[in-house]
């Protein structure tokens, strides 16, 4: 059944003349005729009955009629949406984010880009940079936002925004009411932390200050759940770390600024080469964006975007892991002092 057959079948049944029909279509008589002998030929039933007096459809072209127009509505819908897909305004992007992203990033470039592309439909997952990765290479997500550089040549990505990452701990420990500490007391508290795998440039910031301090961490448990991390947090004398984000969504915890270093990262968002149109269109929305949250960010958390903007990619490099304690045990698959 060809499309433009049933073109003229709908030009026929709204004109009721042969004649007006063909000239609306500018096309001969005897191809519109054509055409619609080759319509009833393959539908198997006659659709418009013809006498000298009149033209009319027959209760089965009455009942095709609804049909073809919606047919033909179909078509276009498909084109248009194939089009503005193909063109990045329209379609769905899958978007996996870490908490800062969520908070401070991703809200207001969302509003620009629903504001100029409304037939973009984004898709969201909360994730750590690890499964993050994980999805982006096996192209289930189209866009990331990690913390840290991507771990491999086959992402690309460019700097966004940088985190502090601040001392997290229950309202009863002795620093809950020390409006900052320096890195090196660390040395003298128990260390929550999580397996690097979950996200290496957390990870590693973690441990790069602690270089910097002259300290070796005592990690009394590596928990990958932020649920149980919180609420090891808030139960136990130990000393987390997070994002302001995820620090201040800790129900009965303080989050205590660290200094001497004062630990930050970077996010990062990432994205699968070459760039779709979908993937162009959400950076262009992040670009046009960026002055809605940068006015909240402290001088360690401001990003060039210029500067990101020519950047190429360099790959992490890990250091050496910090071990847990000796005297851990483990607590349903963690450990914990």
């Amino acid at each position: 059944m060809e499309f433009r057959h049933l073109v003229s079948f709908l030009a026929i049944a709204e004109e009721v003349h042969f004649g007006r029909a063909a000239r609306r279509l500018n096309l001969t008589q005897p191809s519109l005729s054509q055409h619609l002998a080759r319509l009833e030929r393959e539908v198997g039933v006659q659709l418009v009955a013809r006498t000298s007096r009149e033209v009319r459809l027959t209760p089965a072209g009455q009942a095709f009629r609804g049909e073809a127009k919606r047919i033909l509505e179909l078509k276009r819908r498909t084109l248009e949406i194939t089009r503005d897909t193909a063109a990045g305004r329209a379609g769905k992007i899958n978007i996996g984010f870490n908490l800062p992203a969520g908070h401070r990033i991703l809200p207001p470039t969302l509003a620009r880009l629903h504001s100029s592309h409304p037939g973009l439909q984004p898709r969201l997952w909360e994730r750590r940079t690890g499964p993050q990765i994980k999805s982006l290479l096996s192209g289930e997500l189209d866009v990331g936002f990690i913390f840290g550089l991507p771990p491999t040549s086959s992402l690309h990505s460019m700097e966004v925004l940088r985190v502090r990452i601040l001392a997290v701990v229950g309202e009863h420990h002795e620093w809950a009411e020390r409006d900052q500490v320096p890195f090196c007391e660390l040395e003298r508290q128990g260390c929550l932390l999580f397996h690097r795998a979950q996200c290496p440039a957390l990870y590693d910031t973690i441990s790069r200050s602690a270089d910097r301090a002259r300290i070796k961490l005592r990690v009394v448990a590596e928990v990958d759940d932020p649920g149980a991390s919180a609420l090891l947090v808030t139960t136990r004398p130990v000393v987390g770390f997070a994002s302001r984000e995820r620090a201040l969504g800790i129900a009965g915890s303080r989050a205590v600024p660290l200094v001497d270093p004062v630990p930050t990262l970077p996010v990062h968002v990432v994205w699968r080469p070459p760039r779709t149109r979908l993937v162009e269109t959400l950076l262009e929305s992040l670009e046009n964006a960026a002055g809605d949250w940068e006015s909240a960010e402290t001088p360690e958390e401001k990003v060039d975007w210029a500067r990101e903007r020519g950047r190429s990619n360099i790959s992490m490099v890990a250091p050496a892991p910090v071990r847990p304690a000796a005297n851990a045990v483990t607590v349903a698959g963690n450990r914990l002092s």
